[in-house]
C-alpha cells in the first residue's frame, strides 16, 4: 500500500532513490496510464487501448502488458524487457498531489525504490535541489500537461463516437482461454464515415496521427500472446 507524504528537503535530505529498482515497482501491472507524447515510442512495442475506471467511468488510455491481473509479461526475471519504459513507471516514487490548494510533489515513503545507502539523491546536504530532482520535475510536468493533451483528444473521440469496446477470446498453448474485456479502441468504420469536416477539424487538432498510431499498435497484441506462450512453456 503506497504511503505518499509531501517533499521536504529537511524531512528526506538524505534519502536517496536507486533506479535500479524502479522499474520493478511495474512488475505487477497488467496495464499502465500512458499519455498521447508517448504514444509514438509505446506503438514500436506495446499495444495501447483505453479503459474507464471504475468508480468514475472517466476513459484513460493504457499501454497493455499482460493478459490477468499482476501480470506483466515485460518483466522478466529482474528487469523490464522493453525499448522503452512508460512514464508512470519511471517517475516512480514520485507523484504530484495537492496540499493547501497548492501542487505538491509526493514521495511514495514505502517504495522500495527509496534507502539511504546508494542511488540518486534528492537534495545535497545543504538542502537544494539535486539535477536529479529537477529531473523528475521536468518528468511529472510532462505527465500533467500530457495527461491533460490526451483528455482533450479523449473527449474529441467521444464527440465523434469513435470508442468502441474490445472484446476477445484467445487460447494460449496450454490450451487455457482467456476473454478479454473492458477495453476499448478506434472504430475504424464510423471513422473512415466521418464527413469532410470532422476529418479536418481532426486534423486541425492533431489527433489523426494519434488515432492511426492507436490503431497500429493493436497488432502487437499478437506478440503479446507469444510473449504468454513463451512464459507458459518455460513454466512447463
Amino acid at each position: 500500500m503506497a504511503k505518499f507524504v509531501s517533499l521536504h528537503n529537511n524531512l528526506h535530505r538524505h534519502i536517496r532513490v536507486d533506479q535500479s529498482r524502479i522499474e520493478a515497482q511495474g512488475a505487477k501491472e497488467r496495464m499502465v496510464p500512458v499519455v498521447m507524447s508517448e504514444f509514438l515510442k509505446l506503438a514500436v512495442q506495446y499495444p495501447i487501448a483505453f479503459t474507464k475506471y471504475s468508480d468514475t467511468g472517466r476513459f484513460v488510455c493504457v499501454a497493455l502488458l499482460g493478459f490477468e491481473e499482476h501480470e506483466n509479461l515485460f518483466w522478466d526475471g529482474d528487469r523490464w524487457q522493453g525499448i522503452y519504459t512508460p512514464l508512470n513507471i519511471v517517475r516512480q516514487p514520485f507523484f504530484v498531489g495537492q496540499e493547501d490548494d497548492k501542487t505538491v510533489i509526493c514521495i511514495d515513503a514505502d517504495s522500495e525504490c527509496l534507502t539511504r545507502e546508494q542511488g540518486e539523491a534528492i537534495f545535497n546536504e545543504q538542502g537544494e535541489e539535486t539535477a536529479f530532482l529537477r529531473k523528475v520535475k521536468a518528468m511529472l510536468a510532462q505527465l500533467i500537461e500530457g495527461e491533460q493533451h490526451t483528455q482533450l483528444f479523449i473527449e474529441a473521440l467521444l464527440q465523434h463516437k469513435l470508442l468502441m469496446p474490445m472484446s476477445f477470446n484467445i487460447t494460449f498453448i496450454n490450451q487455457q482461454e482467456q476473454r478479454v474485456q473492458g477495453l476499448y479502441t478506434i472504430d475504424e468504420e464510423k471513422l473512415a464515415a466521418l464527413d469532410d469536416a470532422a476529418v479536418l477539424q481532426l486534423h486541425q487538432q492533431g489527433y489523426l496521427k494519434p488515432i492511426y498510431t492507436l490503431i497500429t499498435s493493436l497488432g502487437h497484441l499478437y506478440s503479446l500472446v507469444e510473449k504468454k506462450n513463451a512464459r507458459l512453456a518455460s513454466a512447463s
